[in-house]
């Protein structure tokens, strides 16, 4: 690398930094201000407050708009360059404009080393602190029972339970099934399920139970009020713990999509597009940086205050692209890699398209 390369990679990373700085301390300004009330309310303690929460939510959040962070500094200081004449000096003493992209391009594989190595392995564990100081001195409700669940507890063998109550353990309308091969061997329904934590056992109320025969024929049936019976599943399964898929490690996450899918649980499409989006997110930065210096290494009349208004537009419309793809495949059915990587593809193009027509 060059000194220009040099100049150009510090003032970059540099200038990253600092706005990240500026950021995340107004978020926690805002943050604190929102949360005082809870945090006296429920006598949270000091410690607890800077180590557990703000401390493991400077990451996350940073992390989370490294992104638009990205953008900004390089309009910010490109602009600046530009303004100075730099960039014109530049290009006139024979560098390329491709090749002022170097410098640009290592600052934004600095930045998405960084990004991917945080929202992989470093914030979810994090985030365990973070949100279950949340779910102590902020949030009411820490989990939520499921509905219409669907499951493979072993080989053959498949539960289904129409809605579970958390905060009691007891669900109802309860069936289990047992296959061999395609023949139905048995059937267990109950009205209503418990789960007793010390024996281990759910109690099944008003249960009735049916053994087929090869012909698919009730061989024996029976049923009563109370029975106890040991089954392979837990409360866990039943519940959705709050933002349980941002406690996970990406291989975590990955471990937990091949044990749903293979239980045939379904509902895996939360936890994958956040696998999906921790992988394509840090990319952004390749992106927006692109676009960030074929905007601002123009010298215009309205300067650094222009670009960065487009800037910011820019940002917040690839932040609201991304989230309502996201939606779309939880809620839709997309597929999650399209969803996560379609507004790539989309500023990528835009980034292309911005670059061809910068100044040479």
């Amino acid at each position: 690398m060059k000194k220009i390369d040099l100049y150009i990679l510090k003032k970059f990373i540099g200038t990253y930094f600092f706005i990240v700085g500026i950021v995340i301390a107004i978020v926690v300004v805002f943050d604190l201000v929102e949360k005082m009330d809870d945090f006296l309310e429920k006598e949270a303690p000091l410690k607890a407050i800077v180590f557990d929460y703000y401390l493991n939510m400077i990451p996350y959040y940073a992390n989370m708009l490294s992104p638009l962070l990205v953008f900004i500094s390089v309009i910010f200081f490109t602009s600046k360059l530009a303004g100075q004449t730099e960039i014109i000096a530049i290009l006139a003493s024979g560098v390329s404009f491709r090749r002022l992209m170097f410098p640009y391009a290592v600052g934004a594989t600095i930045i998405v080393i960084i990004t991917y190595l945080l929202s992989s392995s470093v914030i979810p564990v994090a985030n365990r602190t973070r949100i279950k100081f949340e779910n102590q001195y902020v949030k009411n409700k820490r989990e939520s029972g499921l509905e219409d669940k669907h499951m493979q507890i072993s080989p053959g063998v498949y539960v289904y339970l129409y809605k579970y109550y958390s905060f009691r353990d007891a669900g109802d309308m309860f069936n289990m099934e047992k296959y061999d091969g395609k023949r139905l061997v048995s059937r267990l329904s109950a009205k209503t399920i418990e789960y007793n934590e010390e024996t281990g056992k759910w109690k099944l109320k008003n249960y009735r139970q049916w053994d087929f025969n090869e012909d698919g024929i009730t061989h024996t049936m029976k049923n009563g009020n109370e029975m106890d019976s040991v089954i392979n599943i837990l409360p866990s399964d039943f519940k959705k713990e709050r933002k349980s898929h941002e406690m996970l490690t990406n291989t975590e996450l990955q471990e937990h999509i091949d044990e749903l899918r293979e239980r045939n649980v379904g509902n895996t499409e939360e936890f994958e597009i956040e696998l999906r989006k921790r992988q394509a997110s840090p990319f952004a930065a390749y992106i927006l940086t692109l676009i960030g210096v074929s905007l601002a290494s123009r010298k215009t009349r309205g300067g650094m205050g222009l670009h960065i208004g487009i800037g910011l537009v820019l940002s917040f419309v690839f932040i609201l692209f991304l989230t309502v793809s996201s939606t779309f495949a939880v809620n839709g059915g997309m597929n999650p890699i399209l969803a996560v990587w379609l507004p790539n593809i989309t500023f990528g193009i835009i980034g292309i398209i911005l670059y061809r027509r910068a100044p040479k």
